[in-house]
């Protein structure tokens, strides 16, 4: 059943850690999903969303001789990811602290710079970015209350008074300075990077409350779809969405909720960061998942990775890198995106230091197309297995269980 053609699929598509409207999403499939048909020579159309619920969008596809009917839903957290951002600029700063000491104490860090370094830089930036501002903001401070004590000595001679000036300027310069800095963090991201980290290692690896609830929802919307009248259903992990993905899936299968004759299930994960979870000492739930998901039989998982995507772990394998690959392991299909050989040379060198932009290129569109193509696998007419039947393992592959911790149950 999984080589059958699709003509109707329904696919779900669970963001990373992102508080933004997923409108965003929308548009970047009309936009990314234009392109990519003028390039590879097919038809895409997007119109609204048929009938309620949540928000999602409807895609045409004409290609390889076949039309096929597609309704996109994005699983939507992005109010927790805002819950979970503290507004003030000290509490950040405590964020800081806290999660610095979890992957350094817990000997995560050490150990993920084992598999890609790229990944921990960018993990390390909102750290190094975030004591920079600290630093300037200081030393202004530091200028201008030295330069108030001065002029205000000329003037009285009240040492303390002096001295109150002193820290008074102090204090506020550097307010003034963090605020400028947190006000500009849609292009610096140093916020926003240090909120995405601290909020996995606040549990140690764990799911909050809030969040187990959520993916209990997802997983009854997906489970509604499984016995809907379409032939496959499409599950799309993206950065942190992944490792939700992961276990909103193994969830379904162990609850027997996924019909033998019902529709193909796919799983596409993306850009991938799930070592920077399951490396925590606390992620018995994931690494549980992980080893469970990747002997079954009920659907198909692909990883999607690439080595100029400097903030995903490329290629790596997340259950063996994870130390809990089981006897029999079936997935994921581990291959690159290959951005080098598929952007132009125009094109890679425009991105190339778009860390963040390259980050979401798995959603976007390729000026020379590979074998891997977001539009044809999410609105074309094969499903996920039928696509990479044949397909092996990219030769970089990494697989060296590299995490401290294995354990699958909490103690």
């Amino acid at each position: 059943m999984a080589d059958r053609e699709v003509r109707r699929r329904q696919v779900f598509y669970i963001p990373g850690y992102d508080p933004i409207h997923p409108r965003r999403y929308r548009e970047l499939y009309r936009k990314e999903g234009a392109a990519q048909a003028q390039i590879s020579g097919y038809d895409i159309a997007l119109a609204p969303k048929r009938g309620g619920g949540p928000y999602g969008w409807h895609v045409s596809g004409r290609m390889d001789g076949a039309e096929v009917e597609t309704d996109v839903e994005v699983l939507v957290w992005s109010d927790i990811v805002r819950g979970s951002m503290p507004g003030s600029i000290p509490a950040t700063y405590l964020q800081l602290l806290r999660c610095s000491w979890t992957y350094i104490a817990s000997g995560a860090l050490r150990r993920l710079m084992w598999l890609r370094k790229g990944p921990v830089i960018a993990a390390l930036y909102p750290v190094g970015m975030l004591l920079l501002q600290l630093g300037i903001a200081l030393g202004l401070g530091a200028v201008a209350g030295r330069l108030g004590q001065w002029l205000l000595g000329l003037v009285i001679e009240n040492a303390a008074a002096g001295i109150a000036l002193r820290l008074l300027l102090l204090a506020a310069v550097a307010v003034a300075v963090l605020r400028w800095f947190k006000a500009r963090d849609n292009r610096l991201f140093a916020y926003y990077l240090m909120h995405d980290y601290a909020y996995s290692a606040q549990w140690n690896g764990a799911n909050p409350p809030e969040l187990e609830a959520r993916m209990a929802a997802f997983g009854a919307r997906i489970a509604e779809a499984l016995t809907g009248d379409v032939d496959e259903v499409l599950v799309v992990g993206h950065s942190s969405g992944a490792h939700l993905g992961v276990s909103i899936l193994a969830d379904l299968i162990r609850q027997g909720r996924v019909p033998a004759n019902g529709p193909v299930l796919s799983f596409l994960s993306l850009g991938q960061v799930m070592p920077m979870v399951s490396f925590l000492p606390e992620a018995h739930r994931l690494r549980a998942d992980l080893a469970y998901l990747s002997t079954r039989e009920e659907l198909t998982w692909v990883d999607v990775t690439a080595p100029g995507d400097g903030c995903a772990f490329a290629l790596c394998d997340p259950v063996a890198v994870s130390g809990v690959a089981p006897r029999g392991q079936r997935w994921p299909l581990v291959f690159s995106a290959a951005f080098t050989r598929t952007l132009s040379p125009e094109r890679w060198k425009e991105l190339r230091w778009r860390f963040f932009r390259l980050h979401f290129q798995y959603l976007c569109a390729f000026d020379r197309p590979g074998d891997y193509d977001y539009f044809r696998i999410t609105a074309g007419p094969l499903t996920l297995r039928a696509r990479y039947a044949g397909r092996s393992h990219s030769k970089s592959r990494i697989t060296r269980p590299a995490s401290k911790y294995t354990s699958q149950q909490a103690a």
